[in-house]
């Protein structure tokens, strides 16, 4: 689970709407049938928990990976179907939540009127390139894109809580500018990587001769485009620094930032945004910024008009007619190994709730979530606070000066669960029932200038950076919030009638995981108020370091089993995440024996308390993935493989090794000083 506002994870299935759930009711919340018990635990735990399950689940031709998490959300699309379908009929009148999300889908399902229209929703904005003849042309362009809901080229940009002020929302400047998924795939000139860059130039190549360009000057623009981008990738911070927030907070007077870059004409650009130019600006990578200010001087008008024309494209794609969309499946398919595409149902569904999720969201809790799954999520999270706290006092390594202050940022946590208590409602945002281009491209001027408004507002701590239908959570560190859609609410991760030790391996490892991003080494930054500050003696803060060092080594040697060796999970990439991971297994576990009250856990179907808590738990991470998504994980996903979520994160908790009688000479057996303990 990321531990920021945005992971949108959405897809489909069979849906109950009159049970507690989205879905149908599990027969056994541990089903023996998903084990192997000719694996010793202590051995492989993955394959002892989850063996059988992996071999029957092969991964569906539209996936490209399979577990807990893509069947959850496969229930839900298929709710969100059911919702939508509902809607068609609707004599709702205009205006109202149900006739928006109708017409919104009707339009995105009506895929006549979309190959009627081939490319020309994109024509003039193409043509307005093409007119373009000055470099001050180039940088009105791109914030025009931008502002326009159409394309954002070049570099990232929002209005978010200044990190050391958290109360004030300012401006802020992050690298961008590339289509690949990572800086190294520009960089590295192995097989792989140089398969994967004649695929992108194929693919850019192809977007424009679909729209009449001559396909020796597709292949020149191609060309153009990625050694364009390969100049902007060498100037970009590479993953590991930029999980750094000391070095991507920049703040600059705005007046200085426009003198250190001043091809960009900041001034100029927030006028076509249309808000005056702030005081300050945040910038996440300054030196990016400065390479890119040279490329805008050096390169010629004609690069840059080909590389806007491609961002028209490669935006748009995918919302016109089926030449473009088959083209970027083509593409993404050598990205992924992803076999087919989903349904157009299930993607239009989707898109629904990504672009209209808080109104889609309000028929989704009416019809799926109940108040009492809310009300036991509120007891598990208190619960689980409670247990953290406990853990936080025990510490041996850290000062009670620390620990007060620790458990002070614990304490100031807002927690949300299923949905926004005001939701919003999208005022201004006109929907087409016969314009499915046109919604999008709306609905993405519409958040532009949503956002734009907020410079200059109070922080609005009531909004939501997750929809309810969304199989996820997040942690937010400038807002010290944990957050827990409806749509996670579900099992394998939370079932409101199950044992305790089946929810709080499940969920319970959600949610200490969350709690655990507020201690990670990232989150650990940030105090009780969101603010970017150290509240650690130095003496603690390098023992929590060379606690986490410790487990970056473990994870550095580590490569999932279906890959080459050389192919190994990069720690330092990973270890906010992996903390997440061991403290959400540590402190649910602690939570479940709090919960027990001193009195003895039930045994069921053979299985103690205690077995069946770690059988839960690896329930929720079980997972395949294609050879192709893994490669491009390792590289871009903050999580580690999930056999290692179970695996490694299970060789450093010490109550695994009593529940399953793990010894020394078994695979998983790690000597206790060898375990890594943080919370």
């Amino acid at each position: 689970m990321k531990n920021n506002y945005l992971q949108l994870v959405l897809a489909g299935s069979l849906l109950f709407s009159g049970s507690l759930y989205a879905q149908e009711k599990p027969g056994k919340f541990i089903d023996r049938d998903n084990m192997n018990l000719s694996v010793k635990a202590g051995d492989d735990f993955v394959e002892y928990s989850n063996g059988p399950w992996v071999r029957k689940n092969p991964i569906p031709a539209k996936e490209t990976r399979w577990g807990a998490f893509n069947q959850l959300r496969d229930f839900n699309i298929n709710a969100i179907k059911t919702i939508l379908d509902e809607t068609k009929g609707t004599k709702a009148a205009a205006g109202s939540v149900e006739r928006r999300v109708a017409d919104f889908y009707a339009a995105a399902m009506d895929s006549i009127a979309i190959e009627k229209l081939g490319y020309t929703p994109i024509q003039a904005d193409l043509q307005h390139i093409a007119g373009l003849q000055f470099k001050s042309q180039v940088v009105t362009e791109i914030a025009r894109l931008r502002s326009s809901g159409i394309a954002s080229p070049l570099f990232g940009f929002y209005i978010g809580q200044d990190r050391k002020n958290v109360e004030k929302m300012v401006p802020q400047l992050g690298q961008g500018g590339t289509s690949l998924p990572d800086r190294d795939y520009y960089l590295k000139s192995d097989a792989r990587s140089l398969k994967i860059q004649e695929a992108f130039k194929k693919y850019v190549a192809t977007l424009f001769t679909l729209t009449g360009t001559p396909e020796a000057q597709a292949k020149a623009n191609a060309e153009t485009v990625f050694q364009l981008e390969k100049k902007l990738a060498e100037a970009q911070m590479a993953r590991v620094e930029m999980r750094d927030p000391y070095k991507t907070y920049n703040k600059f007077a705005f007046a200085d930032f426009n003198q250190k870059t001043p091809a960009f004409n900041w001034a100029l650009t927030f006028q076509d945004f249309g808000t005056s130019a702030p005081d300050s600006i945040l910038v996440g990578a300054p030196k990016f910024f400065e390479a890119a200010n040279k490329l805008l001087i050096e390169t010629p008008v004609e690069t840059w008009k080909t590389y806007l024309t491609w961002n028209v494209l490669r935006n748009s794609a995918g919302y016109l007619s089926s030449p473009f969309v088959k083209a970027s499946f083509a593409y993404s398919q050598v990205l992924s190994g992803q076999k087919v595409q989903a349904p157009r149902w299930q993607r239009m569904s989707a898109m629904t709730d990504g672009t209209l999720g808080e109104l889609l969201g309000q028929l989704y809790v009416a019809k799926y979530f109940k108040p009492e799954a809310k009300a036991r999520m509120v007891e598990l999270v208190a619960n689980l606070r409670k247990a953290f706290a406990v853990r936080i006092n025990k510490l041996d390594w850290m000062s009670a000066e620390t620990k007060e202050k620790a458990l002070a940022k614990l304490n100031a946590f807002t927690p949300k669960i299923g949905y926004p208590d005001k939701w919003k409602n999208y005022d201004g945002l006109e929907i087409s029932a016969s314009e499915y281009y046109g919604n999008i491209r709306r609905a993405g001027a519409w958040g532009f200038q949503e956002n734009l408004a907020q410079l200059g507002k109070p922080v609005d701590r009531s909004k939501w950076g997750m929809t309810p239908p969304t199989v996820n959570a997040y942690y937010s560190p400038v807002m010290n919030e944990i957050v827990f859609p409806a749509g996670i609410l579900q099992f394998p991760f939370f079932a409101a009638d199950a044992d305790d030790a089946i929810n709080y391996g499940g969920i319970g490892a959600v949610i200490g995981h969350e709690i655990g991003h507020g201690f990670d080494d990232k989150g650990s930054t940030f105090d009780g108020d969101g603010k970017l500050e150290s509240w650690w003696t130095q003496e603690d803060r390098e023992a929590f370091e060379l606690r986490t060092k410790a487990l970056i080594e473990q994870y550095n040697v580590l490569s999932p089993a279906q890959l080459p060796d050389e192919q190994k999970v990069n720690g330092a990439f990973t270890i906010g995440e992996n903390i997440g991971d061991l403290g959400g297994a540590t402190i649910a576990y602690k939570a479940y024996k709090m919960a027990l009250g001193g009195q003895p856990d039930e045994v069921i179907d053979g299985l103690t308390g205690d077995q069946r808590f770690f059988m839960s738990y690896a329930q929720i991470w079980r997972q395949v993935a294609k050879d192709e998504i893994m490669i491009q994980r390792l590289a871009t996903d903050p999580h580690s493989p999930a056999e290692f979520r179970t695996n490694q994160i299970l060789k450093n908790v010490d109550a695994f090794y009593e529940a399953f009688d793990v010894k020394p000479g078994d695979a998983m057996w790690l000597d206790s000083d060898q375990r890594v303990r943080i919370w």
